[in-house]
């Protein structure tokens, strides 16, 4: 049906609704004020969250500095609950992600992956093992089974692989060179080299990094930030961190929060979070009112989650390659 029979102006339904939408958008855009001035932000008048709460809006730099002496109590709030938010947020996967041959969730467990050097891919044992079988049964060189590049054979090609993902910004590379570093004594290198890594989000170099703060190593001992530290490799999916942070909390007598903790690591399928509830719920450890820490209810979803999330990482190719390691068939080093 046509809206307009007009020949100098015919508009499509698709049209009215476009102009219907900015129109919305724009009346909406006209409702933000600055919280300084009072400006509206409208034609040529860019306003800009504050970046610590995203409550109140601004037009200028000079508006946000003034307004800064009221908003700040409120800000600082805000900027808790946020940060709570994320914190206790149940991340998609852990810190390793999935394998990127099969796509399944990789294993938590360290010996269950590997790591290429030269492209920092974590690859499941599985994988693993069947492109080793692969190559041995068709007498080929031994290659990546990600990226096909040669495997390296000598302490001084695993570290040139190194440095090569290192001058490309890798921060998986970054935090294992800063292991290297660590293994040698020089523990300044080795926190240079995580902190490099953790602002480029990598979760390890953020649990490396809360390591050193707490024995201060190569840098001075600091608890604020070994719990910050801590708190971000959680929140990137690092079970044991997040182990870490609930055992704090308990410690801290601040039982509901620890809870949390160890059930966001069960999730994630790490298994000393899943005793600590256990131990929890088997001793009957209550709050200071009288209720207990761990009910039947959140013990026995428990259990179903982190079976789930164990269940979840297996596959006939990883038990086949489980099978060769305790036959004495162990898979390469890379």
């Amino acid at each position: 049906r046509q809206l307009c029979s007009s020949p100098l102006v015919s508009l499509s339904a698709l049209d009215v609704v476009t102009m219907s939408t900015d129109n919305v958008e724009a009346e909406a855009a006209a409702d933000i004020c600055c919280a300084s001035c009072g400006i509206a932000g409208v034609d040529d008048v860019k306003l800009k969250k504050c970046d610590a709460c995203d409550l109140v809006h601004y037009c200028s730099d000079i508006c946000q500095q003034d307004h800064s002496p009221k908003h700040e109590q409120l800000c600082k709030e805000r900027a808790a609950e946020l940060r709570e938010e994320l914190l206790f947020r149940q991340p998609e996967s852990s810190h390793v992600g999935d394998c990127p041959i099969c796509c399944l969730p990789l294993s938590i467990n360290g010996k269950r992956v590997a790591l290429m050097s030269c492209c920092s891919k974590w690859i499941c044992d599985g994988c693993d093992h069947a492109n080793g079988v692969r190559q041995r049964r068709e007498n080929l060189q031994a290659t990546c089974p990600f990226c096909r590049h040669r495997v390296p054979t000598t302490h001084k090609e695993l570290e040139a692989n190194a440095m090569k993902r290192i001058a490309a910004n890798d921060p998986v590379a970054m935090t294992q060179l800063g292991f290297t570093r660590e293994n040698e004594g020089d523990y300044d290198s080795a926190f240079g080299l995580w902190s490099k890594a953790a602002e480029l989000g990598d979760a390890i170099a953020h649990w490396s990094l809360s390591i050193a703060y707490a024995k201060g190593e190569g840098v001075e001992a600091d608890q604020t930030k070994k719990i910050y530290h801590l708190e971000e490799a959680a929140i990137a999916g690092h079970p044991q961190s997040r182990h870490n942070l609930g055992y704090y909390e308990m410690r801290s007598e601040r039982y509901d929060r620890g809870v949390k903790h160890w059930i966001i690591a069960v999730n994630l399928g790490y298994d000393e979070a899943m005793q600590m509830l256990k131990e929890c719920y088997k001793a009957g450890v209550v709050h200071g009112h009288g209720q207990e820490v761990v009910s039947k209810e959140e013990f026995a979803a428990a259990l179903r989650a982190h079976q789930a999330a164990v269940d979840a990482t297996k596959s006939p190719q990883r038990e086949a390659a489980a099978k060769a390691v305790a036959t004495g068939c162990r898979r390469r080093i890379y």
